[in-house]
């Protein structure tokens, strides 16, 4: 079988895709920067290896991926953060003979840059929130009719080069021109590239989650979150599996058909309710709840592993609607969180620690901690604890 190299091996995701092809028997080798990782302590990872940091030496980070491949002999890369995606498919031509699978560069940067993304919506008339564009080298005396507050302000990128180094950018909030200004002076992400301001949508998010193969859908996810950490919303830590909305994917499939896509992708959307919804981003990489659509019956990098081997892939993927999948740490975080906030009534925290100890103990997957494979679970614990004894 082709031999397959999950980088970002410290993301949930890199666990789910690692236990996913190695009970089928494929051979696959971990790497990241610690000198342990999650996806590493499986024991479907035949291999782990630490690589220099992308983000801080992306040089050295590149030139050990080519020193693994031809060690290892690798045939397929997966990465799981943007980063390290972008990273190598600016260097693919390094890699002779290895196959990355994602469409061509500029494609992969257009539906990743939010910018572009939201311009391409409004031609396909996929509702956005109301926006206005600003380039990086625009001033702060030169943004005109900024009437919108609060104001939602997002660089067009998660991930962008300035200076020599990468930045990890992050979506920022301000209620008043003087906010504005202040994050502009002190936050070197809206300096090194274009930006939004977008006006802040009230309501929920939704996700649509597709693989394609080469411009042509394969098949189609959906879940709800039923919590998150934070608590007014971040991170799955409860999820289940839902029928796919009809509105959004109409949007997600006139997107990704539109770029001619290839591979999996997250289209990712805030509703006010179930007809009203605006696109927020498209996101290129495996997602964090990944295991709850493999646990659902959608095993997306099963699919991606057959499809990059020209294997034909059925026509007639289904999966379980009400599949629940809990990240029992994350989930402790975000009762903790619950318990030491002053937002929170008692009732309502009594209602979060009754949810914590009894969740619907049949429908439910735990995500790390899985009889066969409990090693992650007890790296993920150790590193758990010792953040919490710093």
């Amino acid at each position: 079988m082709k031999r397959v190299l999950v980088l970002d091996a410290c993301q949930r995701s890199a666990l789910a895709v690692t236990r996913s092809l190695g009970k089928r028997g494929v051979p696959v080798i971990t790497a990241d920067e610690t000198p342990t990782s999650l996806a590493g302590s499986s024991r479907f990872s035949i291999k782990y290896i630490t690589h220099h940091s992308a983000q801080l030496k992306p040089g050295e980070f590149i030139g050990d991926i080519i020193e693994i491949c031809n060690d290892y002999s690798i045939d397929f890369i997966f990465p799981m953060t943007e980063l390290t995606t972008n990273l190598l498919l600016r260097h693919h031509s390094d890699f002779p003979g290895i196959t990355l699978p994602f469409p061509e560069l500029d494609i992969v940067e257009m539906v990743s840059d939010k910018c572009s993304l939201c311009r391409i919506a409004n031609s396909l008339q996929i509702p956005i929130p109301q926006t206005q564009y600003v380039d990086h080298t625009t001033s702060f005396a030169d943004i005109h009719n900024l009437s919108i507050f609060p104001v939602v302000m997002k660089p067009g990128k998660s991930w962008v080069e300035y200076n020599g180094e990468w930045l990890h950018t992050s979506v920022r909030f301000a209620t008043s021109g003087d906010d504005v200004k202040k994050i502009l002076d002190t936050d070197e992400a809206f300096s090194a590239h274009s930006y939004l301001f977008q006006e802040k949508v009230p309501g929920f998010g939704q996700g649509i989650f597709a693989i394609y193969d080469r411009g042509r859908p394969i098949t189609f996810f959906a879940h709800r979150r039923i919590k998150e950490k934070p608590p007014g919303g971040g991170v799955s830590v409860l999820s289940e599996s839902v029928e796919v909305n009809p509105v959004l994917l109409q949007h997600a499939r006139s997107l990704l058909d539109h770029v001619h896509w290839h591979g999996i992708a997250m289209v990712e959307f805030k509703c006010n309710n179930q007809e009203n919804c605006y696109l927020m981003e498209i996101n290129t990489r495996f997602w964090g709840s990944l295991q709850l659509a493999i646990d659902a019956g959608v095993d997306f990098p099963w699919l991606l592993y057959q499809m990059t081997c020209g294997t034909p892939l059925p026509t007639d993927i289904s999966y379980k609607k009400g599949t629940r999948l809990r990240w029992l740490l994350g989930d402790l975080d975000r009762l903790y969180l619950i318990l030491k906030s002053r937002e929170f009534s008692l009732k309502a925290k009594l209602l979060a620690c009754l949810s914590f100890v009894k969740p619907r103990p049949f429908s439910t997957h735990h995500e790390t901690n899985r009889w066969g494979d409990m090693r992650p679970f007890w790296w993920e614990l150790n590193v758990y604890v010792k953040n919490i004894l710093k």
